[in-house]
């Protein structure tokens, strides 16, 4: 599949990082070391360990770049939470004028080889995505099979949290669509899914 807004990009700016470690893990100095050995003006750190946890200084670096610029990590999943994710990132990124690098993978948007990576890259998130759809409607039905018709919310069983974090990975669905499609309450959803220490102000955002 095509990435219609990942241009090659020109590089003219500033090179900022990005790195991110799970709670409890201690590898902030290895992604700061290779990052500024590769000549970043400037990195931004976040902590976060689930799908559900926010990234505050991600944020603040996508709202700190600029046209000409490229963002770099020391390694891919440093940055997507998914393939599906990631891809969309760069894609944004791209149609900014904004680079991207990953130095493990010795990936670079701003070469034509980088943007060919990602194009392949692309075709395999869309395969991804087929892949998830088909194991959620099969889970959906083994779910259904298995739950209460009528009355209240049924419970969350295995069958439908598999299926609950499936959806909420691919990050194409809200809580509440989750919720809506298991038959569950989207109190529920959040029990399930969010980190022990509480749900991320993100995933509260996403049930909006």
């Amino acid at each position: 599949m095509p990435v219609d807004g990942c241009e090659t990009v020109r590089r003219m700016g500033a090179l900022l990082g990005y790195a991110r470690v799970s709670t409890g893990e201690q590898e902030l100095g290895l992604q700061h070391d290779a990052l500024t050995a590769a000549g970043c003006l400037r990195i931004f750190s976040d902590t976060a360990s689930g799908v559900l946890d926010e990234r505050p200084e991600l944020g603040r670096l996508l709202d700190h770049l600029r046209e000409g610029d490229t963002l770099v990590v020391w390694r891919l999943d440093r940055l997507g939470r998914s393939l599906r994710h990631l891809i969309d990132t760069v894609t944004m990124l791209a149609e900014r004028g904004v680079g991207f690098m990953s130095l493990q993978e010795s990936i670079d948007t701003t070469t034509p080889g980088g943007r060919l990576v990602f194009h392949v890259f692309a075709a395999l998130a869309e395969f991804e995505r087929d892949l998830i759809r088909e194991r959620t409607n099969a889970g959906l039905a083994a779910a259904r099979a298995r739950g209460r018709k009528g009355g209240r919310p049924s419970v969350m069983t295995p069958e439908k949290l598999a299926v609950a974090r499936e959806m909420y990975a691919s990050g194409e669905h809200t809580v509440a669509a989750i919720a809506a499609v298991l038959g569950v309450s989207r109190a529920s959803v959040y029990r399930h899914l969010a980190p022990p220490d509480g749900l991320s102000a993100a995933g509260s955002a996403a049930a909006a």
